[in-house]
């Protein structure tokens, strides 16, 4: 796909290729444990042999990642989750079997990577079954697409308006918390903020 310039800037194959080989060499040769807490609880896009509700202490999800090119555009910008720093988060943990590892999560690295507005981190997580390692996707403080602490007002300004290559701001918000009422998980700001997109989109109706 030819690059947007008004978008962000998408990492090359031999860049995302050279991370993921670094990010490897701190896994072993078993499975792997892969964390999500957005769209891969929804759409994981992964070759997983199992699946498990999981807690992730010392992060929380958050609409804290500016989207403008897949859900937003310059012009509207979308807002995506992703980790950011205290609290606890609730998500789901995938087993990516051995042996090819790296072949069965190269997809879901590039989808998540491509953007530069994520950074990989191995992280402890607790299930019912005990605890895991596992691999996950927060927040690149020092890029240009971290939006920082806003209000759920803005963020819901924000959500309700953009439209972007694969869809609406609103619509991913909405399958997450679709699918978070299904593992039963409340996440209080999610049910916040999808109550105050609602409202804004209700608004936009009345008025056409």
């Amino acid at each position: 796909m030819k690059d947007d310039p008004g978008a962000h800037k998408q990492l090359t194959e031999e860049e995302l290729s050279a991370w993921l080989d670094r990010i490897l060499l701190e896994h072993d040769e078993g499975d792997l444990w892969l964390f999500g807490y957005g769209s891969l609880m929804w759409k994981p896009d992964l070759d997983f042999a199992e699946s498990r509700p999981a807690l992730l202490k010392g992060w929380h999800r958050r609409f804290c990642l500016w989207q403008w090119r897949w859900r937003g555009s310059r012009h509207h910008p979308g807002l995506m989750l992703a980790l950011d720093r205290g609290g606890a988060c609730r998500g789901v943990a995938y087993r990516i079997a051995a042996p090819r590892v790296r072949e069965k999560v190269a997809k879901v690295w590039e989808r998540e990577m491509g953007g530069n507005g994520y950074r990989p981190r191995w992280v402890n997580l607790t299930t019912m079954q005990g605890a895991l390692r596992g691999l996950t996707f927060v927040v690149n403080h020092e890029g240009g697409r971290y939006a920082g602490r806003i209000s759920d007002e803005i963020a819901a300004d924000h959500i309700a308006s953009a439209c972007g290559e694969a869809g609406t701001s609103a619509e991913y918000l909405l399958e997450t918390v679709l699918r978070c009422e299904e593992l039963g998980i409340h996440d209080p700001f999610l049910w916040r903020l999808q109550e105050l997109v609602a409202e804004r989109m209700r608004t936009v109706d009345e008025t056409r």
